[in-house]
């Protein structure tokens, strides 16, 4: 369950710099990056700890 989590997150991270390539995106500005960032890291420290 935790890779299905961890993979729709990174989904989620791979169409938003998609949509946002189209203008000068700054990820590490970006709320919305740093907020799916940080979803997918602690999925990833979920599955490992489990």
């Amino acid at each position: 369950m935790g890779t299905s989590v961890r993979h729709e997150t990174r989904a989620l991270l791979r169409a938003h710099l998609a949509a946002a390539s189209s203008y000068r995106h700054l990820t590490r500005h970006c709320p919305v990056c740093h907020r799916l960032l940080r979803l997918a890291m602690s999925e990833g420290r979920r599955s490992r700890t489990a």
